[in-house]
């Protein structure tokens, strides 16, 4: 089960300019958002504007051509290199991301957080992408991943966490917020795994947290989505609900999405190991209770039509 996430979260946003584009879902919750104004209110920027689309919503399907690609912070992104944990601490990089085209993949490309370890400190990079405002509270986050139960190269064994998950923007908050999908191929915190936990969280230090536990491999693409609405958390696997918090365990301030791929420590020495975490879209929908289906159709709409990326999340 998790641990606190001490981390550096420095934070900077963007405001894209919104050209008019024709909502192509049938799904859609209300009329695309207007274009013409906000493209001659907002600044001039080189990089692709974010297109219109149904309100309230983000979708990205990870269609970049490296971490430098323009787009990739245009629309919102940063690879994390700051210090602290969890894990190894300090050893964060942007060394691991990248995204490769990968013939799984239903819009053609990934998100690769590759990281990997020789068992050492010195030999350990961790990875981490996540998003660059702070302007997810209610409503249902969605993506879909590909689990790694064996690493890519080297000897198996590590306590490796492939992660997705919404969080508070500092550890210390008064509203702390946190909602965890995490799977452990390998066990870790002396479990053996596999397992996949879903830790909700109302404050990290000390930790004050509930949490459900899958013992099951699950090596493999899955869609995992969290609905957090009317007072409670439900998280649910490949349209199967696994676990439901409520009460003080539900979101109380705006969060950030995050994917993570790292270690919980580093059992064994014995040469160089990878492991790779894939993410093939992400989707939220502020404070709607989207079912997996619809999670589904919307995703479908959007590939159908050729877009990769809308944001249309209210900034705070």
């Amino acid at each position: 089960m998790s641990q606190p996430r001490r981390t550096s979260r420095r934070r900077a946003w963007t405001t894209l300019t919104l050209p008019a584009l024709l909502c192509v879902l049938a799904a859609c919750s209300g009329p695309a958002a207007g274009g013409g104004d906000d493209a001659a209110a907002g600044p001039t920027l080189e990089a692709t504007p974010t297109p219109t689309g149904p309100p309230g919503t983000l979708f990205d399907d990870f269609d970049y051509t490296g971490v430098g690609d323009s787009d990739f912070a245009a629309h919102g992104w940063r690879i994390r290199t700051g210090g602290g944990g969890p894990g190894i601490k300090d050893t964060w990089g942007a060394e691991g991301a990248s995204f490769p085209s990968d013939p799984a993949a239903e819009g053609g490309k990934v998100l690769r957080l590759r990281s990997s370890t020789d068992g050492t400190a010195q030999g350990t990079s961790q990875v981490e992408v996540q998003t660059t405002s702070r302007n997810f509270f209610t409503g249902t986050f969605a993506a879909r991943i590909h689990l790694s139960d064996e690493p890519t190269t080297g000897r198996d064994g590590d306590h490796v966490v492939q992660t997705f998950f919404p969080i508070s923007p500092a550890d210390s908050s008064d509203k702390y917020s946190e909602l965890d999908f995490e799977y452990l191929p390998n066990g870790g915190w002396g479990s053996v795994g596999p397992q996949l936990d879903n830790v909700s969280w109302h404050k990290a230090d000390p930790p004050d947290r509930v949490h459900h536990t899958l013992e099951r491999r699950l090596g493999g693409w899955h869609t995992m989505v969290i609905t957090a609405m009317d007072g409670k958390v439900t998280y649910s696997l490949d349209g199967e609900r696994l676990f439901t918090s409520s009460g003080k365990y539900v979101p109380r301030e705006m969060m950030d999405i995050h994917f993570s791929n790292w270690f919980i420590d580093l059992p064994f020495t014995g040469g160089p190991r990878t492991w790779d975490m894939k993410v093939d879209w992400v989707y939220y929908k502020a404070d709607e209770a989207v079912s997996p289906a619809e999670v589904r159709t919307a995703v479908d709409g959007f590939q159908t039509a050729g877009t990769a990326h809308v944001d249309t999340v209210p900034k705070p």
